[in-house]
C-alpha cells in the first residue's frame, strides 16, 4: 500500500465532504437529534431478571425465602453463593442484575419477632431493569412476609428488605440509555457515511477516472475510510460530549479506553459501509441496505433496548454477530461500572477482529469489481 496515493484519495474525499455542506451538516446534527430524542423519550420493560442468592443463615426460614425467589416468574436464579465477591463478579460479567443477601441472624430475628432484614443488591447500569427488579423484589418479600404472619410463623415486623443499588445509584434512565445510544449512533453514522461513496463515484462517472490512476483497491478503500473516519470521529465525540455534559452520565472508567474502543468500532462500521457500496452502483439501493444492516441490528439485537437473554435462542445466535453488542457492553462497563481492560478485553478483541475482517472483505470486493 502506497502512502502518497492513499493520502491523495483521503484528501480528495475530505474536500468532497467539506464542499457538500448539506450532507456535512446532516452528518453532524444527526447524533445530537438522536441522543436528545432517545435520551428523553425512551422507556423500557423487562422480565425474568437474573439473580444471585447469598444465604448466610442456612436455616429453614432462609431456605423458604430463597425458594420464593427461585419459584418466582419475575426472577431467574443463576447462582447461589456464600460471599459478596461472587455477586459482584456476576454483575460485572453481566450474568446477574440482582443479588439477594440473607444475613446470618435472619431466622433468629424472625422467630423472636424482631425485624429480619434482607439485603437486595441491584446493578444500576440498566436503570429501567433495576427499577422494575426493585419493585419485584420488594413485592415478593412483602407477600412472603404477609403469608408468614398469617400462618403465625413470625411476629410483626417479620421481614424488612434493605435495598442498595450499585453502579447507577439514583436509577436515572438516561445513564443506561445514553452509553448504548453512542454505540447505535456510531454504527448508523459509520455505515451510512461510506455506503454511498463508491456508488456515488459510479453515478458521477468519476470511478473510471480513479481506475485509470495507479491507485490500488486497498489504497482507494483506505483513503476513503480515513476521510470519513475523521467525520465519524467528530460525530462520536459530539455524542460523548452531549452524554457526559448535557445528560450528566457519569464516566467512571477510562476515557482513553472508551475512545480506543469507539475508534476500532467506527473503523469496522466504515469498512462495512464500503463493502456495501462496492456491490451496487445506485446510491438509493446502498442507502437502503446500509440503513437495514446498521440501524435495525444495532437497535434491536445489541442489548441496547431489549435484553438478549430474553430473546428466542435463534435470535440470540444471530445477535452474536452484531458488533454493536460488544461496543455497547464496553461503553456501559466504562461509563457506569468503571471496569477496565481486564474484563473488557474479549469484547475489544472481537471488535478488532471485526474491523480487520470488514476492511479485508471491502478491499477484496473492490478489487473484484474493478478487475
Amino acid at each position: 500500500m502506497n502512502f502518497r496515493r492513499t493520502r491523495a484519495i483521503a484528501r480528495k474525499e475530505l474536500l468532497h465532504i467539506l464542499r457538500d455542506t448539506r450532507s456535512l451538516m446532516a452528518a453532524l446534527t444527526q447524533p445530537i437529534m438522536i441522543l436528545l430524542l432517545f435520551g428523553y423519550a425512551l422507556s423500557l420493560d423487562v422480565d425474568q431478571v437474573p439473580a444471585v442468592i447469598f444465604d448466610a443463615d442456612h436455616s429453614a426460614e432462609s431456605g423458604s425465602l430463597a425458594r420464593e425467589f427461585r419459584g418466582s416468574r419475575y426472577f431467574k436464579v443463576v447462582e447461589e453463593t456464600d460471599n459478596y465477591a461472587a455477586i459482584e463478579r456476576a454483575m460485572d460479567q453481566r450474568r446477574a442484575m440482582v443479588g439477594v443477601v440473607i444475613p446470618t441472624d435472619y431466622s433468629e430475628n424472625l422467630l423472636q419477632g424482631k425485624a429480619a432484614n434482607v439485603q437486595i443488591l441491584l446493578d444500576g447500569t440498566d436503570s429501567n431493569t433495576a427499577s422494575i427488579a426493585l419493585g419485584y423484589a420488594e413485592g415478593l418479600v412483602q407477600t412472603y412476609s404477609r403469608r408468614m404472619h398469617e400462618q403465625g410463623t413470625s411476629k410483626p415486623p417479620p421481614v424488612d428488605a434493605r435495598v442498595r443499588v450499585w453502579y447507577n445509584t439514583d436509577l436515572v434512565s438516561r445513564n443506561y440509555i445514553v452509553p448504548g445510544l453512542i454505540g447505535v449512533i456510531t454504527m448508523i453514522i459509520a455505515a451510512l457515511l461510506t455506503s454511498l461513496c463508491i456508488a456515488r463515484e459510479w453515478e458521477n462517472g468519476t470511478m473510471e477516472q480513479l481506475l485509470s490512476t495507479p491507485v490500488r483497491p486497498a489504497e482507494l478503500a483506505m483513503g476513503k475510510l480515513v476521510a470519513y473516519f475523521a467525520l465519524g470521529l467528530t460525530d462520536m465525540l459530539i455524542a460523548m460530549f452531549v452524554g457526559i455534559y448535557i445528560f450528566d452520565v457519569p464516566l467512571k472508567g477510562s476515557f482513553p479506553l472508551l475512545l480506543l474502543s469507539a475508534c476500532v468500532f467506527l473503523f469496522g462500521g466504515l469498512a462495512w459501509g464500503i463493502f456495501i457500496s462496492v456491490g451496487y452502483r445506485n446510491q438509493l439501493t446502498t442507502y437502503q441496505i446500509g440503513t437495514f444492516t446498521s440501524f435495525l441490528p444495532a437497535y434491536l439485537l445489541s442489548g441496547f433496548i431489549y435484553s438478549i437473554a430474553n430473546m428466542p435462542i435463534i435470535i440470540q445466535i444471530i445477535a452474536i454477530f452484531v458488533p454493536a453488542r460488544y461496543f455497547i457492553n464496553i461503553a456501559k462497563g466504562i461509563f457506569l461500572k468503571g471496569i477496565g481492560l481486564e474484563l473488557l478485553w474479549f469484547d475489544l478483541l472481537l471488535l478488532v477482529g471485526y474491523a480487520i475482517m470488514m476492511f479485508y472483505f471491502a478491499a477484496r470486493r473492490l478489487r473484484q469489481k474493478v478487475a
